[in-house]
């Protein structure tokens, strides 16, 4: 009788444990359902490890299943761009090698033999549902170069208006410093904020960010960052994957850039099945980053993240709060030292006297101008430049906050 009760009472446990994984299984989270009630546009980022097999082979099917999840995102009216690693694994593959080279010219040689075979993948799975493939190559000077920055921005919004799905990837056969670390989080995170997209979701092969180590007991995964700090960032290792470039270290980093323009990103495993569809249904699955303020306009977001400074404005902590605190422009009497040589227009990092920078803006001065009037109080200007002279050094209109 009591071995009977005994099993019975692990049949019961065994049972509910079974429910309550469902339950967790098919829970939906109301925060989740309300960022895809707004995502419009969802840029997709998958790892190289997500497509490849062990051997660092692409896997077609693999591609495949991946783009009848796409279809089904699509389904919904929404629209898709797919940030895509791989071309390095798919070119060891092809080329028969089994270890991710280190010499630099190796890996933009399997770049250059992997892109058009992992493209010709993705054409033939997505022409399954009628529509096509669109190869897009990046460099860091796309984004950096305004008018290069907008003929892509365009590019990108007439491939949607023709039914394409516009698949990414960094110009690895060009690129030297993007190859090396993170390219693709970072780019990700660049076509996210390029496009105004709600949504970026960063496919990997781990289920989240972690409160620790995974590996070490107890680990556990976390649901919901409401804001990518320093401590959050101290959660990452260092790792990275063997076939991959970055880690969970470069997928913070741009979730941090795509949360602070407005955007909302999550992190989850990309060979978990279905794991899209259950990321559109607004399922608990991965970490889910929540934007920390408004959302930017594209030029803010430019200005912001996606230029790259021509020089440095150190200033005082009164012109930092200023700027921080009460939305102010930046005037020549908080400057303190001018570093660089720019001309008017350009990007110009904001920093702190630590060297901390907290805002990036378009200067209305050259260099050589705004050396003249650092410190000057306002009514001072005509005195150095004559009548012709602009009150702020970056007018609070062309100045983004970035911490």
């Amino acid at each position: 009788m009591e071995d009977t009760l005994a099993q019975n009472s692990r049949s019961i446990a065994g049972r509910q444990t079974v429910i309550r994984a469902m339950e967790q299984r098919f829970a939906i989270d109301p925060v989740r359902q309300e960022v895809l009630a707004e995502a419009h546009t969802i840029v997709i980022k998958v790892g190289t490890q997500v497509l490849t097999d062990a051997q660092g082979i692409l896997d077609p099917q693999r591609v495949r299943h991946l783009a009848e999840q796409i279809e089904r995102i699509r389904q919904t009216g929404r629209r898709v761009a797919l940030v895509s690693s791989g071309a390095i694994g798919a070119g060891m593959g092809r080329l028969g090698l089994r270890q991710r080279p280190k010499d630099l010219r190796y890996l933009q040689a399997a770049a250059a033999v992997g892109q058009s075979v992992l493209m010709a993948i993705y054409e033939e799975a997505f022409a399954r549902y009628g529509y096509h493939a669109a190869q897009l190559l990046l460099t860091a000077g796309d984004f950096d170069h305004r008018v290069r920055y907008l003929n892509v921005r365009n590019t990108l919004l007439t491939l949607f208006e023709l039914n394409c799905v516009p698949v990414i990837n960094e110009n690895d056969t060009v690129s030297v410093a993007e190859i090396r670390f993170g390219d693709n989080d970072h780019l990700a995170a660049l076509v996210a904020n390029l496009i105004q997209a709600p949504l970026l979701v960063l496919l990997t092969v781990v289920e989240g960010l972690y409160d620790r180590d995974p590996s070490q007991p107890g680990a556990r995964l976390l649901n919901t960052i409401p804001d990518v700090d320093d401590r959050v960032l101290q959660l990452a290792g260092a790792g990275r994957s063997q076939l991959g470039s970055g880690g969970m270290k470069s997928k913070l980093k741009a979730a941090r850039l795509v949360t602070l323009a407005g955007g909302c990103v999550i992190v989850a495993n990309g060979r978990r099945e279905g794991v899209l569809d259950a990321i559109v249904a607004g399922e608990p699955v991965g970490t889910l980053f929540l934007p920390r303020g408004g959302v930017l306009r594209a030029r803010q977001r430019w200005i912001g993240w996606a230029a790259q400074p021509r020089g440095k404005l150190i200033v005082d902590a009164g012109a930092r709060e200023a700027i921080e605190k009460r939305g102010r422009s930046l005037l020549p009497i908080g400057i303190v030292r001018v570093l660089g040589n720019f001309s008017k227009g350009d990007v110009v990092a904001i920093v702190d006297t630590e060297g901390r920078e907290f805002a990036r803006g378009l200067t209305n001065y050259a260099a050589a101008d705004l050396r003249k009037i650092c410190g000057l109080r306002s009514d001072r200007l005509a005195e150095v430049l004559g009548p012709d002279y602009y009150e702020e050094a970056v007018h609070r209109d062309n100045l983004v906050v970035t911490t």
